[in-house]
């Protein structure tokens, strides 16, 4: 069976309806991991993880990318402060960090950098007016 994907729009409304919203991810890439693909090995410097149960725009759960949290876990309650919109993809990545813990859009590109870098993509902060 074929996997069914979002639409563009559905795909931005869902990412955006999270920022700012506490969340409870499961990290199934934790900090460390190494993820072999194929034509290269891919080095998790931070944790990586999902939504459970949502789904994103590539089909399978929603993907989050964990900054602040400097050790591997296993699952985190995040508070989601951005969006990493991927111009020539079918899915969009969550940014989300401790509550109260702030990234400036470098500081989140630098950290996403290891992934993002084979993406076209930009990423969209939570305006603190909005938290």
């Amino acid at each position: 069976m074929e996997k069914e994907y979002l639409t563009y729009e559905e795909r931005k409304a869902l990412a955006r309806s999270y920022l700012g919203k506490t969340v409870h991810i499961g990290i199934d890439r934790p900090i460390g991991y190494v993820h072999h693909k194929e034509k290269y090995d891919l080095c998790y410097p931070i944790n990586y993880g999902y939504i459970p149960g949502v789904l994103g725009g590539d089909g399978e759960e929603m993907d989050v990318y964990l900054l602040g949290v400097e050790t591997p876990v296993e699952e985190y309650d995040a508070h989601i402060i951005a969006i990493v919109h991927r111009n020539n993809d079918v899915e969009d990545k969550l940014v989300g960090a401790p509550l109260g813990k702030r990234y400036t859009r470098e500081e989140i590109a630098s950290a996403v950098h290891f992934q993002e870098q084979y993406y076209d993509s930009e990423i969209e902060i939570l305006n603190l007016g909005e938290i």
